[in-house]
């Protein structure tokens, strides 16, 4: 019988109970704990009250490119890479507290949620093993996620060449309508 640290296992259960609540599947939880599969299963059904969700996980990078999805990525990315550049915090911490931020950012702003925590971490993995990268826009020079062997020299953002469909959904007018009434009465 092997000895296991009451401890170890209490901070374990907790990141795996703080990843549950923001929304990981199974695989994601597996890959950033010690805890057994069968455990994991159990935690997630005590917090959510039903099975995690079955398959694969989603591994298009080029999700990641397309036009709204790209907004949120590097919003998250942007997020991500500065508490690891100017914090001690690193790994799965700086990514659960990167993606609240971002949480919180879409909130204020009353836009819906694109990028899942699950999606998060993908793009974390796709960054650190170069299938994706940033890019400055030749324009406003933020940074934005892009395919990395693709040229980038002279990449123009989603936000400074908007797509001609883009924003065009019913959910996207009414937030428009109502911040710019909320302006207007201020």
């Amino acid at each position: 019988m092997r000895n296991k640290s009451i401890l170890s296992e209490a901070k374990q259960i907790q990141l795996a109970s703080e990843l549950i609540r923001l929304g990981a599947r199974l695989q994601v939880l597996e890959a950033n704990s010690n805890l057994s599969r069968e455990r994991l299963v159990k935690l997630y059904k005590e917090i959510t009250g039903v099975s995690p969700p079955k398959g694969m996980l989603p591994f298009s990078e080029d999700w990641f490119t397309s036009w709204q999805p790209n907004m949120h990525s590097s919003l998250f990315i942007n997020i991500y890479h500065y508490l690891t550049a100017h914090t001690d915090v690193h790994g799965i911490d700086a990514m659960i507290k990167g993606y609240k931020l971002y949480l919180e950012h879409i909130e204020t702003s009353q836009f819906e949620r694109v990028l899942s925590l699950t999606r998060a971490w993908t793009l974390v993995r796709f960054i650190d093993s170069k299938i994706l990268c940033l890019a400055p826009c030749s324009k406003c020079k933020g940074d934005f996620v892009v395919h990395a062997l693709e040229l980038h020299s002279n990449h123009v953002c989603g936000l400074c060449n908007i797509p001609s469909r883009a924003g065009k959904t019913k959910k996207y007018a009414q937030v428009i309508a109502s911040n710019t009434q909320q302006l207007s009465a201020a």
